[in-house]
C-alpha cells in the first residue's frame, strides 16, 4: 500500500547503536524486521532507521562520552539531511545494545541540552544486554582477574565499565553521573521524557552482560533458584512465558542452574556423553599443548588490547585538545558541577546549622516525604508471570520503590554465603545506581537461551550471515519491534 503525502511529510527517526568492537552490521537484523514490520503502514509517520556509524570498532575503546558526541552528531545531521528533503522529523526514538545502550544515554542527555526535544517527541528508549550498572565482579578467578584486566586493557571505555573513572568535575564515574536522578542531572530526566522505556536481557548464560547489570537488579533470581522443569516454558521467540522458583528441596525433580558467567565451572567445555569417546584422543592433544597455547594466546590478546588502548589514549589526547571541546556535553557539565559545588559550600558557609545532614545515607528515603514513584517498575516475562522466592512475597512494584537499605544489604550478604559462587559481588555505588535507575518508569524483558553457552550474541542475532545459530534470537527481536510505539 503506497504512503500518503501526509504520512510521508512526517518522519520517525529511530536510532540503532551497536555494542563494543561492533559495527553496523550487528544489528542488520533489527533494522530489517523493524523495517519490515512498519514499511507498509499507512498509519502514522514514516519509520527512518539510522545506522550508528561513527563509533566503531576500535572506536569503541574511547568511552561513553565520546562515543556519544560522536553519535549525538550523527543524529543532528540526519535530522538536517531528512529536513533538507522535504520531510518533517516528529518523533525520535533509539535502540542500544551492550555498550550502546550506555550510549544510547548519553546520546539522549546530549539532544535534551542542545532542546532537540523541544520539536521532536521522545518516544521509544530501549537497550539489549546493556551493562547499566557497569560490570559486576564474581567470586571466581577468571572473573577476578578479567575486572582487573579489563579497566586498563579496554581504556577509557574500561575504566566507565568498572566504574574507576573520575568522570566529573567531582570525580564521580560516569556511570554513577547518568543514573542520578537529581533534578539538575539531565541523563536521567532525558531518560523520563520517552513514552516508553523497555530493556531487554538475558535471563541466563550471557558471559558478557549478565543478568543483574543488563536487568538493573541486585541479585540474580535465576542462581539463586533452581527451576523446575515441568513450571517453566518458554515459547519459540526465546522470551520467557513462565518461570516458578522451587526450593533446592526439589533439586531431584529440578533442572540444574545455569552456572556463573566468567567461573571456572562456566568455562567447562559443553561435551554430549555420546561424542565423549570420539573427542577424548583430540582433547589428549589439546590439553598436551595448553603449557603452549595458553601463554601464547594470553600474550596475543595482552598486545592487541594494549595497543589498542595505547590509540584510544592518542585519540582522547587530540579529542580533548579540540578548539570546539568546550561546546562538548562534558565541559558543560564540569562547569554545571563546579557551580553546584560552589553554591554548596557558599550555603554551608552562610548557613552551617542548616547543612547539617539528616541521614547517613545520601539515597535513604525519609519517612512521611514523597519520593518519585515509578509509574511501571517491573520483570516482564511475558505476560507478567510471578517469579515467587521460597517464603516471599510478591511487592507491588507499581507504588513501591526499590532501594538498597541495611536490611536488604543484610539479606544479600546472607545469600552471597549461601550462594558465593552465583551471586555477584556488587558495590555500594552498584546497589545505588540500580535502586536510582529502578524508580524509573521500566519494563523488563528477559530473554532465555538454556542450551548455549554465551547468548550475548544470540539476542541480536548479531552475525547470522556466519553462525546459523544466531537466528534463535530472532523472537526477541520480533518482540522488540511489535512493541515498537509507532
Amino acid at each position: 500500500m503506497p504512503l500518503s503525502s501526509s504520512s510521508m511529510a512526517s518522519v520517525h527517526l529511530l536510532v540503532l547503536i551497536h555494542g563494543m568492537w561492533g559495527h553496523p552490521g550487528h544489528l542488520s537484523e533489527l533494522k530489517r524486521i523493524i523495517s519490515e514490520a512498519y514499511s507498509s503502514s499507512s498509519d502514522g509517520p514514516q519509520l527512518e532507521v539510522l545506522m550508528a556509524e561513527t563509533n566503531r570498532e576500535n572506536s569503541t575503546y574511547d568511552g561513553i562520552d565520546w562515543g556519544g558526541e560522536r553519535v549525538a552528531q550523527e543524529v543532528i545531521e540526519k535530522v538536517d539531511e531528512i529536513e533538507k528533503d522535504g520531510k518533517t522529523v516528529l518523533k525520535f526514538s533509539v535502540t542500544g545494545y551492550s555498550l550502546g545502550g550506555l550510549i544510547a544515554r548519553y546520546v539522549i542527555g546530549i539532544l535534551r541540552q542542545k532542546g532537540f526535544f523541544n520539536k521532536i517527541a521522545p518516544v521509544n528508549f530501549n537497550t539489549i544486554a546493556t551493562p547499566h550498572i557497569g560490570l559486576p565482579r564474581y567470586p571466581s578467578f577468571i572473573s577476578t582477574f578479567t575486572s582487573s584486566l579489563g579497566a586498563k586493557l579496554l581504556s577509557r571505555t574500561g575504566e566507565q565499565f568498572y566504574l574507576v573513572d573520575k568522570w566529573s568535575a567531582t570525580g564521580r564515574p560516569l556511570i554513577e553521573v547518568m543514573a542520578d536522578p537529581d533534578e539538575d542531572r539531565i541523563f536521567q530526566q532525558a531518560l523520563r521524557q520517552f513514552e516508553q522505556i523497555r530493556i531487554y536481557a538475558n535471563a541466563i548464560h550471557d558471559m558478557t552482560v549478565p543478568y543483574v547489570t543488563s536487568a538493573i537488579e541486585i541479585e540474580d533470581p535465576f542462581a539463586l533458584c533452581s527451576w523446575h522443569s515441568s513450571s517453566s516454558h518458554a515459547e519459540a521467540n526465546h522470551v520467557i512465558a513462565g518461570m516458578v522458583s522451587h526450593p533446592q528441596t526439589h533439586a531431584a525433580t529440578s533442572t540444574t542452574c545455569p552456572s556463573v558467567a566468567l567461573s571456572a565451572e562456566y568455562c567447562t567445555p559443553f561435551i554430549p556423553p555420546n561424542a565423549r569417546r570420539q573427542l577424548i584422543s583430540h582433547w589428549e592433544v589439546l590439553y598436551s599443548l595448553l603449557p603452549v597455547i595458553i601463554p601464547v594466546t594470553v600474550s596475543l590478546a595482552v598486545v592487541h588490547f594494549s595497543l589498542a588502548a595505547r590509540s584510544s589514549r592518542a585519540r582522547i589526547r587530540l579529542l580533548e585538545e579540540d578548539e570546539s571541546r568546550g561546546q562538548k556535553l562534558i565541559n558543560i557539565l564540569a562547569d554545571l558541577e563546579d557551580e553546584v559545588e560552589h553554591a554548596v559550600v557558599d550555603l554551608i558557609i552562610d548557613n552551617p546549622a542548616d547543612s547539617q545532614p539528616t541521614s547517613s545515607s545520601s539515597f535513604q528515603i525519609t519517612e512521611g516525604k514523597s519520593s518519585p514513584q515509578p509509574v511501571q517498575n517491573e520483570a516482564i516475562i511475558l505476560n507478567e508471570v510471578d517469579m515467587v522466592e521460597e517464603g516471599a512475597t510478591t511487592p507491588d512494584t507499581s507504588s513501591t520503590v526499590r532501594t538498597p537499605s541495611a536490611s536488604s544489604a543484610l539479606i544479600t550478604d546472607k545469600k552471597r554465603k549461601q550462594h558465593p559462587r552465583e551471586q555477584p559481588i556488587l558495590s555500594p555505588l552498584q546497589h545505588k545506581i540500580a535502586g536510582w535507575l529502578n524508580q524509573l518508569p521500566l519494563r523488563k524483558e528477559l530473554a532465555y537461551f538454556p542450551d548455549v553457552r554465551n547468548a550475548h550474541a544470540l539476542i541480536v542475532c548479531r552475525d547470522v550471515k556466519r553462525f546459523e545459530a544466531h537466528r534463535r534470537g530472532e523472537g526477541i527481536i520480533r518482540h522488540w519491534a511489535a512493541s515498537f510505539i509507532l
